[in-house]
């Protein structure tokens, strides 16, 4: 996998739309950079296997406060 990724790239490894991801990058949720003249946004590939893995954690978080609350 290259080391950059287009919003496009994003989006299809997510399998969700450009808008959501800029919508992501805009929000500060995923880190991208801007490159080159007519700005560009990439995302390192690093940077979303991270932003992958908050996920996963914040899924974990909201089903142990479920279980306990279900206890």
């Amino acid at each position: 996998m290259p080391r950059f990724l287009t919003l496009t790239d994003v989006a299809e490894e997510l399998q969700i739309s450009v808008a959501q991801v800029r919508a992501l990058v805009r929000s500060g949720e995923l880190a991208a950079i801007q490159i080159g003249g007519r700005g560009q946004w990439r995302v390192e590939t690093a940077k979303l296997e991270d932003y992958i893995q908050g996920l996963y954690a914040s899924q974990e978080v909201k089903v142990k406060e479920r279980q306990r609350a279900d206890s």
